[in-house]
């Protein structure tokens, strides 16, 4: 048995408000405990973006009421809000800024990028989904304005690249990576057919090229992105892939093969997120690092009930987790009420 500091994943869209048929606060939040996480960040691209402080404090008056785990958010922007970010100083971890296709289509104007960069006057992250067309335009608008910006789940070598380029440069750049981008194979993507669709998509050669250079990675983020299994088999399914269960038990299996330390997970799931979004939280888990499991989407918390990672056998379970010294999930059971965590 381990103990690892709770683990803190700066990526998850919980899909409240107003998608809830594919997952709420509580099945949410249970999910991050089973899978180790004892807080969360969640995107603002909802139904309705989150992107006016009275949109914010809904969310947040909802979470209260059902969350199981910490929670945080971000906030969103087209460039049309500017005014609203001083509004929300205190209430966020950061803004998330859409560069690309993505669910719900909320992509910003390339051309707003450096007036919404200039406008946003807060000391937290402005976070991006920039894939290889656009990256090199976010690396100029850090550069000219000196802002935090972290790239989220980075899937291509090009993109690593140049963000450590960038990061040998001293610009304040940060970049993530997710479990699927990391394990997932063509091979494999081929086989999920419309289950395996995701953003960005998923190169071979990218996660070769990233395990020989995980030290330039800050945080791994889940990208956390639920959909029920119908939707996925439509006509038009939609991007995304649920990933808070399963994380752990990828990392530890890594570490079981030798291509990963404990020290390393530590530190792309808890100390990077922690330093990135000044995350302090007392909060512990307990994990049989040894234990063998295969998933199983029917018995998820996730509300979707399916994974990309079906069949798998991974390494390690989630025996306890303590939130605040407060046993809160215990060898499968969450035992938290409903709305005892806090929005942070």
């Amino acid at each position: 048995m381990i103990t690892l500091p709770g683990l803190i994943d700066p990526h998850v869209h919980l899909r409240t408000p107003g998608q809830t048929h594919k997952e709420d606060f509580l099945t949410g939040t249970s999910a991050a405990l089973a899978g180790g996480y004892t807080f969360v960040i969640d995107m603002p691209n909802n139904a309705i973006p989150i992107t006016t402080s009275k949109l914010l404090k809904e969310k947040k008056e909802i979470a209260r009421k059902q969350i199981v785990a910490d929670i945080g958010f971000y906030f969103g922007s087209l460039g049309d809000n500017l005014e609203e970010f001083a509004k929300v100083r205190n209430q966020v971890f950061g803004l998330k800024l859409f560069l690309n296709k993505t669910t719900g289509n909320f992509i910003i104007n390339k051309k707003s990028l450096i007036k919404i960069y200039e406008a946003y006057n807060i000391n937290k992250p402005i976070l991006v989904h920039a894939e290889e067309d656009v990256i090199d335009l976010v690396i100029d608008v850090c550069k000219k304005t000196k802002k935090k910006t972290h790239v989220c789940h980075v899937s291509t070598i090009e993109s690593l690249q140049k963000i450590i380029k960038a990061k040998k440069a001293g610009l304040p750049i940060t970049c993530g990576v997710t479990p699927h981008h990391l394990f997932l194979t063509k091979k494999d993507i081929k086989k999920l057919g419309t289950f395996g669709l995701m953003k960005p998509r998923i190169d071979d050669a990218f996660s070769e090229f990233v395990w020989k250079n995980l030290k330039w990675v800050d945080c791994i983020e889940s990208d956390h992105a639920p959909h029920i299994a119908s939707e996925k088999r439509s006509k038009q399914p939609p991007f995304g892939v649920p990933g808070l269960e399963t994380t752990l038990g990828l990392l530890l299996r890594a570490v079981s093969q030798d291509c990963l330390s404990i020290k390393e997970i530590k530190r792309l799931c808890y100390d990077g997120p922690a330093k990135l979004f000044g995350i302090k939280q007392n909060a512990r888990i307990e994990v049989d690092e040894n234990q063998e499991w295969i998933v199983e989407g029917s018995k998820l918390f996730t509300k979707c009930k399916w994974s990309p990672f079906e069949g798998w056998k991974l390494k390690g379970r989630v025996r306890k987790v303590y939130i605040r010294n407060r046993l809160v999930f215990d060898n499968g059971k969450v035992l938290a009420k409903p709305g005892s965590t806090k929005v942070l």
